[in-house]
């Protein structure tokens, strides 16, 4: 039992990785070189998210309900473009692809760690 978040948290790692690998197979202008750099990539994602993300969320607020939250779109593109900077082999393309990467990128992470702990 002691060891069960450790589990549970390199699961999730793994299927936020699977998930952006295949956001870069599905999203034309999403590059990845592969499954480690997807690994790594997921960290880096995670950590922009924790550092850039709430201040921009907090600063982008009036839009975001101006927009009835569709400008939290745009701000999860944005973060996903800052984390392809940071990471080597991995390179989004223009503000489309960021957009609908990161909104790919939630729907299917969201459905794989649905299915596989809906399993366990």
């Amino acid at each position: 039992m002691p060891h069960y978040w450790l589990s549970h948290w390199l699961l999730n790692w793994l299927l936020s990785a699977l998930a952006l690998y295949l956001v870069a197979q599905l999203i034309p202008g999403i590059e990845i070189r592969g499954f480690g750099t997807a690994m790594i990539a997921t960290v880096i994602i995670g950590l922009v998210d924790v550092v850039l993300g709430p201040v921009l969320r907090f600063l982008t607020f009036p839009l975001t309900i101006l927009t009835l939250g569709l400008f939290r779109l745009l701000v999860n593109g944005f973060l996903l473009k800052v984390a392809a900077v940071f990471t080597p082999g991995f390179r989004v393309d223009g503000c489309l692809a960021a957009v609908l990467g990161s909104l790919v990128l939630t729907i299917l992470g969201t459905m794989l760690h649905y299915f596989v702990w809906a399993t366990l």
